[in-house]
């Protein structure tokens, strides 16, 4: 079984990497190599950060005025 990568550990590599880049160290071939990685981390950021706005968009009031959750259906 795979565990999925969190959003807190794909974001901390992509920090790691923002890091490496901007310290000037890396040859250009390397330098494109982590922009490349680096944009493969902002873009699943990005997806789990929409999943999850979209799972919270779904909890809505009911007409007493309470809470009321609604199934997420993921893609």
């Amino acid at each position: 079984m795979v565990k999925k990568k969190t959003f807190e550990i794909a974001l901390k590599e992509l920090e790691e990497i923002v890091r490496q880049m901007e310290s000037g160290d890396l040859c250009l071939e390397d330098a494109v190599k982590k922009y490349e990685s680096g944009m493969q981390q902002s873009k699943y950021c990005l997806d789990l950060l929409d999943k999850t706005e979209k799972r919270i968009s779904l909890i809505t009031k009911d007409n007493d005025g309470g809470v009321k959750e609604l199934p997420f259906e993921d893609e």
